[in-house]
């Protein structure tokens, strides 16, 4: 089979693995997400239930992705206050003991419970279960061509990254993981980084 035959095969596979599950994980999943949400607005009933946020998709396309909200409801005003104190290298920022975390957010964020919504945008088309970390535009802004070459793929809900320490990775490693998964991307390693992704979640490693 010539290359382009596979990639199409591939791709194709590809788009119908994220349709299948992310539409069976929503049906699933659909008594976990009411519960978090009852639990979400219990601690804050000011804010929404979801937080939607701009991120950049392939080829450098703008789309909104969702999340279960973790934080308070003026995170993004605060995060000026909190630049000095990023924990990462890069464009990123982490921080381990974020103020602007709640209780509940704490522990869907210790589960990967707030990234459940993702789903959604799997099934929508502008994410995949498996690819590089969709950044933000700020993110995106600093980047340099090389940097960029992460974006000639869909982003997905986990990758390389993620199962290869998370939080614990700068950002320029992140970067070659990333670049490391396009050249070598296939449907069996799709499904071994799912695999991975599932096992880490019982671990409870790597994400804050």
């Amino acid at each position: 089979m010539k290359i382009n035959e596979r990639k199409k095969v591939y791709l194709f596979l590809k788009r119908s693995i994220d349709i299948i599950f992310s539409l069976i994980g929503l049906i699933i999943l659909l008594p976990l997400f009411l519960i978090v949400a009852i639990l979400i607005k219990w601690e804050d009933k000011e804010g929404p239930v979801f937080f939607a946020q701009t991120r950049i998709g392939k080829n450098e396309k703008e789309f909104t992705m969702y999340k279960f909200r973790s934080m308070v409801s003026n995170a993004e005003e605060l995060l000026e206050e909190l630049l000095d104190k990023n924990e990462t290298t890069g464009a990123m920022f982490k921080m381990k003991e974020d103020p602007r975390v709640t209780r509940i957010g704490k522990f869907i964020r210790k589960t990967s419970i707030d990234e459940l919504p993702q789903l959604i945008n799997v099934l929508i088309g502008n994410m995949s279960l498996v690819g590089p970390r969709p950044p933000l535009k700020r993110e995106v802004e600093i980047y340099t061509p090389y940097q960029k070459q992460r974006l000639i793929v869909t982003p997905g809900c986990t990758g390389l990254w993620q199962v290869s320490g998370r939080s614990n990775i700068g950002f320029e490693d992140m970067v070659e993981l990333d670049l490391q998964y396009i050249i070598d991307r296939s449907t069996g390693k799709d499904i071994l980084i799912i695999i991975r992704t599932v096992l880490l979640l019982f671990k409870r490693e790597g994400a804050y």
